[in-house]
């Protein structure tokens, strides 16, 4: 079972990596074509609102070369002061697949606050894998960032 969704995981990390943008922002942050961080989502909604919300196009940040939108001028100016305590761990990458060393697509809506950090993960499935022991996944992908933090989505599948 584990290796069918792994299978799966890898077909959805390979159609993902193909959003990822390299233009600015580089591999180590997962980002539309356009540069857009969290699909638009404010950051710091997560912490204050307890949920992710909307951001707005006319209030925005740019951090590691990605646009963070922001619900609110207060949100930004939050996020401005200490960008790295908001963004999303793993550049917003999914958490379990940096657990084994890849990059998946981190949906900004399957998400959890875990000692004061933001991660993401792919969708359902994975989130009941990671939910197995997530001080063990995020300890597994802490070791793995280090190594592929700035690597292309899709030649980490191709090892």
């Amino acid at each position: 079972m584990k290796n069918f969704i792994r299978t799966g995981l890898i077909t959805a990390a390979a159609v993902a990596a193909f959003t990822v943008n390299a233009w600015a922002a580089g591999f180590d942050v997962n980002a539309t074509s356009t540069g857009l961080a969290l699909r638009g989502v404010d950051p710091v909604s997560y912490f204050k609102a307890g949920e992710p919300q909307d951001g707005r196009t006319d209030i925005t940040s740019v951090y590691n070369g990605a646009v963070y939108r922001f619900a609110s001028k207060d949100n930004k100016a939050t996020f401005d002061a200490d960008p790295a305590k908001y963004a999303p761990q793993y550049g917003g990458y999914c958490a379990y697949g940096l657990s084994l060393g890849l990059k998946f697509d981190g949906d900004p809506r399957l998400w959890k606050i875990v000692d004061g950090k933001l991660y993401l993960n792919l969708n359902e499935q994975v989130v009941k894998l990671w939910n197995e022991d997530i001080p063990g996944k995020i300890t597994d992908a802490n070791n793995h960032w280090v190594n592929v933090e700035d690597a292309d989505p899709a030649e980490l599948l191709k090892k």
